[in-house]
């Protein structure tokens, strides 16, 4: 027996839970209709699938929306004693469900279910004419599920009660894939959802932030990033840090009412591009001090992008050892400060953007400024 041979089973007892992908992202919101124009519009996504009254859905009506890889469902409840109303009433519109893509769901869900989890949907089978498609899902932080998907045997837009529609988007800013999601939990709770992670899950962790790195004159957090064993799949895990006044951490959690998905971040190869089309369609955008570029070039050396243009746009860069990339965060994305989206474009880097925490979080400062909740 090789070397190698001899450390594949323990390899495959590692990986008890391979996750292939994000299968789907699902946003419970008070106005599928509107929301899914929303993306349509000013995200460029597509819509291409639909349930609701017309396809005999009598209480939940959604769109599912696709660019690239990315797959969003928005989900709005008919009634006013369905749980998508009370969960829209406490925390407004949120991530509910982060779906995985994986080879077998009954595993999926017996692995985690025996290593802790607490099951809210067992494994089952739906079909329609279009094939069978399999799912199950479990309780995360908060109010907030993974779900396990297994489509390799459905054919259909999404699952059975869909119907295909095609609303195609007006312009595209050229989002790729979901690179990351960050999960906002209460002070204390992080090193529980790291655990989570890590023995439930079977992820590793991949970095660790201190609140000095991730601090400024009057609020602080610390963070903690979790990946799966392919890489696929990052989660930073956010917690508030001790400061003089209320963290960004901490707002979250007043108007969301509790931990949940803080943002979602997304990989394009053109952010110049995406944060222009982004831009002219109203899409607002945090924006550090211009005096973050005047030491830019020292800081991050060359990049191919042009340095006036990124000035322009507000987009930030960092370096690490690998390499460097680029990114920019957009303004809250309904009335509450809660749910916003990060774009990124990677050049090597595999990190997170340390170097710009600080002028970013003086950014979110003077927002909270704005709001009053500083």
């Amino acid at each position: 027996m090789t070397a190698a041979t001899a450390t594949q089973p323990q390899t495959a007892m590692k990986d008890f839970l391979p996750i292939e992908a994000i299968d789907h992202v699902e946003f419970y919101v008070g106005n599928a209709l509107q929301a899914a124009q929303y993306y349509r519009h000013v995200f460029g996504f597509n819509i291409v699938g639909y349930r609701g009254l017309e396809t005999g859905s009598r209480d939940v009506a959604s769109y599912v929306l696709e660019q690239g890889q990315i797959r969003f469902v928005l989900s709005t409840a008919l009634t006013p004693d369905h749980e998508i109303a009370r969960h829209c009433a406490l925390h407004g519109d949120g991530v509910k469900v982060i779906a995985f893509r994986v080879p077998d769901v009954d595993s999926a869900i017996a692995e985690t279910r025996h290593r802790g989890a607490t099951v809210v949907e067992p494994a089952r089978a739906m079909e329609d004419k279009t094939g069978v498609i399999k799912r199950g899902a479990i309780r995360t932080y908060g109010e907030t599920l993974h779900a396990f998907v297994d489509r390799s045997r459905y054919m259909g837009i999404f699952a059975p009660g869909f119907e295909s529609v095609n609303f195609p988007a007006k312009c595209t800013p050229g989002l790729a894939a979901i690179d990351h999601m960050v999960g906002n939990v209460e002070l204390g709770a992080m090193n529980h959802w790291v655990g989570f992670y890590r023995d439930v899950l079977g992820f590793e962790q991949l970095q660790h932030f201190s609140d000095k790195d991730i601090s400024t004159e009057y609020s602080a957090l610390m963070s903690k990033v979790m990946q799966n064993g392919t890489g696929k799949v990052k989660f930073p895990i956010n917690e508030p840090a001790e400061g003089k006044r209320k963290s960004q951490i901490e707002e979250y959690l007043d108007f969301y009412r509790g931990p949940g998905v803080q943002h979602v971040a997304m990989v394009t190869k053109d952010i110049v591009n995406a944060v222009r089309t982004l831009r002219d369609n109203g899409v607002g955008f945090l924006r550090v001090p211009d005096t973050y570029y005047d030491a830019l070039p020292s800081r991050v050396g060359k990049i191919d992008e042009d340095l006036k243009i990124i000035k322009e746009l507000g987009i930030l860069v960092d370096r690490d050892e690998d390499g460097y990339l680029l990114q920019i965060f957009t303004k809250p994305l309904e009335d509450r400060p809660t749910l916003f989206f990060e774009i990124i474009e990677r050049h090597g880097s595999r990190g997170f953007g340390v170097g710009n925490f600080k002028a970013l979080f003086v950014s979110i400062e003077e927002e909270q400024k704005k709001r009053g909740t500083l």
